[in-house]
Order: C-alpha cells, then sequence, then structure tokens
C-alpha cells in the first residue's frame, strides 16, 4: 500500500477515535480540576473540644482561676485588681493602654462599683472552657478560654448548649449572637503557665 494511502487511513481511523478518548478523559480531568472563583470546598476544622471543671487544667491556671474567683467571693473590684497586678503582662481588658482596672471595671458595670462585672467573672468560669494553641513553645503552647462558647459555631449549639448561653446572656443577645455568627460577651483566657490573658466583652 503507498505511503499516502497508509497515512490517509490513519487519520481517518484517529478522527473516529477521538470522540470517543475525549469522552472517556472527560470525567478524570473534572475530578481533578477545582471550579473558578474560589468554588473549591474549604477545609472543615472541628470545633475544639469541651472540658468542664478543673481537673484537666494545669496547677499554674487553677491558681489563677481560684485568684479569680477569691475576687468575686469578696464582693470586692479591688480584689480583682489585685489579681490583675500578679501579672507582668497585664491582660487585656478591652481599655486603653495605661487605664486603671478597677476604675474601668466600674465605669463599665450597671451598678457603679464593679460587681455586675463580679458576676459575669463568677458565670464565665462557671462554663465549660476550650484549650486552644498558643505559639511554638513547648511549655506554655496553651490558652485555656472560657467560656467555651466564645470558640464555638453559635448555630450549631445542642439544646443544653443553648441553656449555657441564656445563662451568661439575655435570649435577645443570644438571637443578635446568633445573626453576627459570633460570640459578643465577656470571654476570659489564661495561658498554661497561669499568666491572665484577656477578660473582656468580645468584639
Amino acid at each position: 500500500m503507498p505511503h499516502t494511502q497508509r497515512t490517509a487511513r490513519a487519520l481517518v481511523v484517529f478522527l473516529v477515535a477521538l470522540p470517543l478518548l475525549v469522552h472517556c478523559l472527560a470525567p478524570a480531568a473534572s475530578q481533578t480540576q477545582q471550579p473558578i472563583g474560589g468554588g473549591a470546598r474549604k477545609q472543615q476544622h472541628p470545633s475544639p473540644q469541651v472540658h468542664y471543671g478543673t481537673q484537666g487544667l494545669p496547677a499554674p491556671v487553677r491558681e489563677m482561676r481560684e485568684a479569680l474567683l477569691a475576687a468575686v467571693q469578696s464582693g470586692q473590684i479591688e480584689e480583682l485588681g489585685y489579681a490583675y497586678e500578679l501579672n507582668d503582662l497585664k491582660p487585656d481588658l478591652g481599655a486603653a493602654p495605661g487605664t486603671d482596672p478597677v476604675a474601668h471595671w466600674r465605669r463599665i458595670s450597671g451598678d457603679g462599683h464593679g460587681r455586675e462585672v463580679l458576676a459575669a467573672l463568677w458565670l464565665v468560669l462557671d462554663a465549660g472552657y476550650v484549650v486552644l494553641p498558643l505559639g511554638p513553645d513547648l511549655e506554655n503552647n496553651r490558652l485555656y478560654v472560657w467560656p467555651y462558647l466564645a470558640e464555638v459555631p453559635l448555630g450549631k449549639l445542642t439544646p443544653a448548649q443553648e441553656v449555657e448561653l441564656l445563662r451568661l446572656v439575655l435570649p435577645g443577645q443570644a438571637r443578635q449572637m446568633k445573626e453576627k455568627g459570633r460570640y459578643t460577651h465577656w470571654r476570659l483566657a489564661i495561658g498554661a503557665d497561669g499568666s491572665w490573658h484577656t477578660f473582656r466583652r468580645s468584639d
């Protein structure tokens, strides 16, 4: 058979088989390509585990928690100021740097004496907590956060967790938080070494 005839016949066979080849390869290609415009699925991160009580807390965290509760039980906001001074790096209170903490708590407290702040702290410390990673320091790489509600999706709360949220805020506040998709009430954080990191209303 002349060379030109063999070439023409091979070309015809290729053109006939091409649609079948494309059909077979299309599913594999669709599995490897990502949709344009950010349609790829985002990796889902599980919610942190919720803990209750004090058994799982490192000794320094328990000691700081007890110091805060002692201030609560005294009924005197000045006692909370003493716990504040125990920290070399002062906790974030949601106030401007250099602000006197006791004066700040009195100013934002509904009763004018700071007792509403102490009551809020009591409820927060009585709630469950979560443990979050904190930097590369192997000896102090954990942050203990109360209440756990500040770190979990509010749209996926169980009925029991709904009750826990309503212990902390009014129903209208809880509804607004769900609409915003984030917790916006008091949040407390203590590092694994016992350092008090923050006690403020979340943004």
